[in-house]
Formats: C-alpha cells, structure tokens, sequence
C-alpha cells in the first residue's frame, strides 16, 4: 500500500513538473519570437511625449492641455508642471506624434520642446525575459528549437 501511495504521488509530481516545463517553454517562445508586423487598425493609438525644456506654471499646462486636445485624433492628454512634460495619446491612423509636436511648437511658440523618442538601450532594458543571461540562453534555445 505504500508503495501504490508513494508511486501515485511520484507520477502526479513527475506529471505537474513536465506540464509547468512546458507552460514555461511555451511562454517563453511566445514572448520572444519576432514579432509580425500588424497592419495599423482605426483604433491603433500611441503614446507621445513632449518635453518643454522650460519651467511651466498650471496656467501653461491648463493651455496646453486645451490645445493638445484640439488636434485630430488625440484622445488624451496629461501635462506635468513638476517635470515640464506633456503626454498625450493618439490614433496613429489620424495623425503622427511628429506632426503634433511640430505643429506644437509652431503654434504654441515653446521653441524648446522637443519630442522624446527612447534610445535603442531604453527599448533594450523594456522587457525583463531576456535580462538575465540565463534566461536568454533558455530563450535562445527555445528559438532554435522552433
């Protein structure tokens, strides 16, 4: 009777082992394959950053605000005067965030504004599965496997 007992448990534990293995080998395939490019959908939307290089008060944000909402195809807006930044979220199929920014600065005569785009090493340092070494060894095993 023990000896049923304890195989019985060795084979659900043997079993839940090799399941959650191969969860975790399908997630991570899944994260890490190269992404298809989508094609864009109406309703595909970004987020874009502005920063004004200048100190603003809340009468400036309160301004900017209005005006950043004005423009086709923003749909939200937040402006910081702490950190002197405005973020606002668009339909990419409506308007470019470069075209915003430009139009920005034409308009609203903030000279210094400048769009923040993220370097190569920010997008690098975005996703923690490839961080560590090990976890990109796994990774890259993965990859060559399918």
């Amino acid at each position: 009777m023990k000896h049923a007992t304890i195989k019985k448990i060795l084979i659900w534990s043997g079993g839940t082992f090799a399941f959650l293995v191969l969860v975790l080998a399908i997630h991570i395939y899944v994260v890490t394959r190269p992404k298809l490019v989508k094609p864009i959908s109406p309703n595909s939307r970004t987020m874009a950053r502005i920063d004004l290089h200048q100190a603003i008060t809340q009468d400036d944000a309160n301004k900017i605000t209005a005006w950043l909402f004005q423009q086709k195809g923003v749909e939200h807006v937040y402006v910081s005067t702490k950190s002197d930044k405005a973020l606002f979220l668009f339909f990419t199929t409506q308007t470019t965030g470069n075209k915003v920014v430009q139009d920005f600065k034409d308009q609203m005569h903030y000279e210094n504004a400048v769009r923040y785009l993220p370097t190569t090493d920010d997008y690098a340092k975005g996703c923690p599965v490839v961080a560590v070494a090990y976890t990109e060894k796994i990774a890259h095993f993965f990859r060559h496997i399918f």
